[in-house]
């Protein structure tokens, strides 16, 4: 394996040889807080981190023995969300921002900058510069779409297709508060923006997966795919995107963000799914080799 970084923006670790066209993605995984940003919020580092989809990263960080790239971000989704799009600045929170037309990301406060935390916490008590977000935005957002395009860009040229499989946790109550009662909720939600995103078949073979490892499995309902999803599927030029994400409670402690006893056994279940979604990609033959 490769490991690639660009300083503080991500981590790429490529396989010696990509062998599939499916390429792992998780960008709210990253734990690198900022002491400045840290010292300047009134929240402490345990409720700021209640935002990050914790040790995701670490539940797929074998996909690249399976022949596919795995991209992670470093900063943390409290800091900048690299799920959004660079436009999406509150005015709220970024001085110099004008209000611009209704976007229900911006207006909960989780914008690109996000204003709060899990529970509406803010992070902030007051407004950052617009050169302070700016500079997060090229030290950060940018660099890591960058990477994340020529990887899309690259084996999409290599194999005809590109399978973008973009891994998020979830809380477990943001799933309860969805369910009728005694309706069994979801452990893994995918999103592919109602067909949007995905071809219909990928997804199909993707939940087949998840079902067969014992997960029950629903589609975007609560969580349908964000920006990255937005973004970069395309289904008709076989560009797919699908978000996957995980009951937290089924790995971690969520009060603590501490992994459970189980994390180890946990991680092994998820390796046997990674790989089966990278073999989805294995159908489709390198077009050099052709």
């Amino acid at each position: 394996m490769t490991v690639l970084s660009q300083a503080t923006a991500y981590r790429l670790t490529r396989p010696v040889r990509q062998q599939t066209s499916v390429i792992f993605s998780s960008p709210h995984s990253g734990r690198d807080y900022p002491q400045a940003f840290l010292d300047a919020s009134p929240l402490a580092p345990l409720a700021l981190r209640s935002s990050e989809d914790a040790y995701i990263d670490r539940l797929f960080a074998r996909a690249p023995l399976f022949g596919a790239p795995l991209l992670c971000a470093l900063a943390p989704r409290a800091y900048i969300d690299l799920n959004r799009g660079p436009e999406e600045l509150d005015p709220a929170v970024v001085e110099g921002v004008p209000r611009g037309a209704h976007n229900p990301r911006i207006a909960s406060g989780l914008g690109v900058i996000p204003r709060v935390v899990a529970g509406g916490r803010a992070i902030y008590s007051g407004k950052i510069s617009r050169a302070e977000a700016e500079a997060r935005l090229n030290t950060h957002w940018h660099p890591w779409h960058a990477a994340l395009q020529g990887l899309i860009d690259q084996t999409h040229s290599a194999f005809g297709e590109a399978i973008l499989i973009d891994c998020h946790s979830m809380p477990h109550e943001a799933i309860e508060a969805h369910m009728r009662p005694g309706q069994l909720p979801p452990q893994v939600v995918l999103g592919d923006r109602f067909g949007a995103s995905a071809a219909r078949d990928v997804v199909d073979q993707i939940e087949a997966i998840f079902v067969a490892a014992g997960f029950r499995v629903a589609r975007n309902s609560p969580f349908a795919g964000a920006y990255i999803a937005q973004a970069y599927g395309h289904p008709v030029s076989n560009k797919h995107v699908v978000q996957v994400e995980i009951d937290r409670s089924l790995y971690l402690d969520e009060r603590k963000v501490e992994p459970l006893p189980n994390f180890s056994a946990f991680c092994q279940r998820i390796n046997r799914v990674v790989g089966e979604l990278a073999n989805i990609g294995r159908q489709a033959l390198p077009i050099a080799a052709e």
